[in-house]
């Protein structure tokens, strides 16, 4: 697993800031995600994030993988896989939404994908693989918007939101997500 840096934008003017979503750029119920996130590099943001996930799942093995805090939990591995599902759907709705889809998005129902994903059964390692893939994905797409395409809005689940809004979502779910790894799985 490698710890190098991202290439940088392709698109991006140099100098361009992205600027936080306001309120009305999604919906209430993912202020829980999108403050958790602070200033405004939220391209460096998911770059670092990914170098701390790495260094959170380093030297773990399949039990740590398949530990449940709970017995209603989902195992580690399962979190993680969680994480993965819905970057590509925030990823997905961001590509949509980036290239003037206006085509209403559906929403998801997590524990579904969850208990019908292979998170449970796969080594460690290949859910960690997949993280790092889906990580890379996201920013690859990201890192080659057009200055426009960070403000258009569309719909996804019933509710408008905004380009760079899925970017801070995206962030923000996965450090949720990390910090529960952090405190309930991997720090007993």
């Amino acid at each position: 697993m490698s710890e190098q840096t991202m290439s940088e934008p392709a698109v991006l003017p140099a100098g361009f800031a992205i600027a936080r979503p306001e309120p009305g750029e999604y919906a209430p119920y993912y202020d829980r995600y999108i403050s958790l996130i602070p200033g405004t590099d939220i391209l460096g943001t998911l770059d670092e994030q990914r170098r701390q996930m790495m260094l959170l799942l380093c030297g773990r093995d399949e039990a740590d993988g398949d530990f449940r805090y709970a017995a209603d939990k989902w195992s580690a591995k399962e979190v993680l896989g969680h994480v993965c599902d819905t970057e590509r759907i925030f990823a997905y709705r961001a590509l949509r939404i980036s290239r003037g889809d206006r085509t209403p998005i559906e929403g998801f129902e997590q524990d579904d994908y969850v208990k019908n994903g292979p998170f449970g059964r796969a080594p460690l390692a290949e859910v960690i693989e997949d993280y790092i893939a889906v990580r890379r994905a996201t920013l690859t797409l990201l890192r080659n918007l057009d200055e426009a395409a960070w403000d258009r809005r569309g719909i996804a689940n019933k509710n408008e939101v905004s380009v760079r809004a899925l970017a801070y979502l995206a962030a923000g779910h996965e450090l949720h997500h990390r910090r529960i790894l952090e405190e309930k799985y991997f720090g007993r």
